[in-house]
């Protein structure tokens, strides 16, 4: 199966509708990423027909339980989910934050050559870097455990907003969330062409109301 189709058959699975022109782009992006992998390794996945599934239907799949806003990624990586959640959400804001500067140079380079104007990225440790706004989500894929991402996060959320954690099977990290958090939902995600468990955490603020 070509890239296109598999992506194409991946959104459908996933009920989500994609236009020709952020169909092209994620897959411009997957061939960049290909590209520079080689050289500054940015994923341990090789194959192109993994990285559609393990790295852009895996950042799609959580896409119907976000919201419109202004968006934190943490621990972007090589951009997931959030380059890939800009793309499908042109209408939303993104930041994306690491410390390591040769995935964020390669992010910044992503969003040049997809011209991408919703997006800015950010080389800094999350403890230490400060925002002139706050966020309404802060969304992290295999950051650090729960209670670590929420902590450490904590003087970016706005008080209303609630954190997403994308995980495996989250339920041993539960236990460490931090006094002043709640967790909201665990939500089990069925990621197509993907067989390991995938599941979404959402946690707010323990004073912010539903």
């Amino acid at each position: 199966m070509i890239l296109a189709e598999q992506l194409q058959h991946g959104c459908a699975e996933l009920g989500i509708t994609l236009d020709a022109d952020a169909q092209r782009k994620l897959l411009d992006y997957l061939a960049l990423l290909h590209k520079w992998n080689k050289v500054y390794n940015l994923t341990a996945i090789r194959d192109p027909q993994q990285m559609v599934s393990n790295h852009l239907l895996d950042s799609l799949a959580v896409m119907e339980h976000l919201w419109a806003g202004r968006w934190l990624d943490v621990g972007c990586g090589a951009g997931l989910p959030g380059l890939v959640l800009a793309v499908a959400q042109p209408d939303w804001q993104f930041s994306l934050l690491d410390s390591n500067s040769k995935k964020t140079s390669f992010v910044q380079q992503a969003i040049i050559e997809l011209d991408l104007r919703n997006v800015s990225v950010y080389c800094a440790r999350v403890e230490e870097w400060q925002s002139a706004e706050r966020f309404d989500g802060i969304i992290s894929r295999a950051f650090s455990e729960l209670g670590e991402f929420l902590r450490s996060t904590r003087h970016l959320m706005e008080p209303h907003g609630c954190w997403v954690a994308m995980k495996g099977l989250p339920q041993q990290e539960l236990a460490g969330v931090p006094e002043g958090c709640r967790v909201k939902r665990v939500i089990p995600l069925q990621v197509p062409g993907l067989q390991a468990a995938r599941s979404l955490v959402i946690a707010t603020c323990a004073q912010a109301s539903d």
